[in-house]
């Protein structure tokens, strides 16, 4: 299919998207507050902004009460704000105001005694201004992830937009793969595949794209430099992209020319390590048992001290959410959860391998979402 064929293909599907619908969100919103004794709570991250409203604006807080919802912003985003809470068919007031947040804020929370704060996403010095000088008679508390625990379970809508973003960054790696035997730089070819998946109608990328080869691949989160790839390099390229908020998440490792005998029983592990991680994914599941599958045959072939980091984690409206895939999580998962599979070995004196898939928890295994093939050929 020609590059032309895929952007007007991906264009087609970003146009049928099914709408996002939010309306039930904040219903079970407020059966958490009644959870957690909280009277009010007020949502200042981002992300649940989004969840929660369908508003994208860079500057907004939201208000939660047992009986309203209350969205507040500036000026600058009178009609984004109107447009995308329509769209949404978010049930929100919208108020805009440049110097009255505060007095909004405070009318919206007559009658309240104790006001929910985002703990994870407050700092200190705000929390401070909150508690002294917004709310001096309120008691504020800290709460945590009342809306993200919401976001773990993906509906149709968002897992449309998750599984396009996993296909746009399948296609652009199509596209480039070849052009690894070529030697370009690890940042030419990152600065490819992340033009090719905007091309391909992605937003932005998910992350920062690595691509790093030779002794590069040996660092996990390792940026893309000027080093040249060539022959007996392993390249670990770890992507993805983002469609109408939503993130993709993939790490394919491609082989250079002839590489030595190490490096290919390396690859030979990490894929199976990554398909004993998938198939252990079920709704019910312990996400530690999930590490644990990936982990023993990696460790099985001695290097467990070269597996460095967990398993996976949650991807949704952000790239790392709940729940987390390791040895030391407490999660267990459930249908609707997205989480990676993302198992690695690193050697310094060889590069590193890491093969990571995102997939869809269900009742009775998982879908996965990306599917490139993880043959190491380029």
């Amino acid at each position: 299919m020609s590059e032309l064929t895929l952007v007007q293909s991906f264009a087609e599907q970003i146009a049928a998207l099914p709408p996002m619908r939010v309306d039930a969100r904040v219903t079970a919103l407020r059966h958490s507050l009644i959870d957690v004794s909280i009277d009010a709570l007020l949502v200042t991250a981002s992300s649940n902004i989004r969840y929660l409203t369908g508003f994208t604006g860079s500057a907004g807080i939201v208000v939660v009460t047992g009986q309203d919802m209350i969205l507040v912003t500036d000026g600058r985003y009178t009609e984004q704000a109107a447009d995308q809470l329509a769209a949404s068919s978010a049930p929100c007031r919208l108020e805009i105001t440049s110097t009255e947040q505060r007095s909004i804020v405070g009318s919206a929370l007559v009658g309240t005694r104790r006001l929910g704060l985002e703990a994870d996403h407050v700092t200190w010095s705000t929390q401070r201004r909150y508690a002294e000088e917004w709310f001096p008679d309120l008691e504020v508390c800290a709460t945590s992830g009342l809306v993200e625990r919401l976001r773990r379970t993906k509906d149709d809508a968002e897992l449309a937009r998750m599984e396009l973003a996993a296909a746009i960054a399948d296609a652009a790696l199509a596209e480039h793969r070849s052009e690894l035997s070529d030697g370009p730089t690890e940042a030419e070819f990152a600065l490819g595949l992340d033009s090719t998946m905007r091309r391909f109608g992605a937003s932005s990328t998910s992350f920062e794209t690595i691509v790093a080869s030779g002794p590069n691949g040996a660092k996990p989160h390792a940026r893309p430099t000027d080093r040249r790839i060539g022959d007996g390099d392993l390249v670990v390229v770890d992507f993805g992209c983002i469609v109408d908020g939503y993130c993709s998440d993939m790490t394919r490792t491609v082989a250079i020319g002839d590489i030595d005998d190490t490096c290919t029983l390396m690859l030979e592990v990490v894929t199976a390590a990554n398909a004993a991680g998938v198939a252990a994914v079920r709704a019910g599941a312990s996400a530690s048992d999930v590490d644990a599958a990936a982990r023993a045959v990696i460790s099985d072939a001695g290097w467990a001290s070269a597996y460095t980091h967990g398993t996976g984690h949650g991807v949704g409206l952000d790239i790392h959410e709940a729940p987390r895939v390791a040895a030391t999580s407490t999660d267990t998962l459930s249908s609707g959860d997205v989480v990676t599979v993302e198992p690695g070995v690193y050697l310094p004196a060889h590069g590193g391998v890491r093969m990571e898939d995102s997939v869809v928890v269900t009742p009775d295994g998982c879908r996965v979402l990306t599917h490139t093939t993880k043959s190491p050929t380029p």
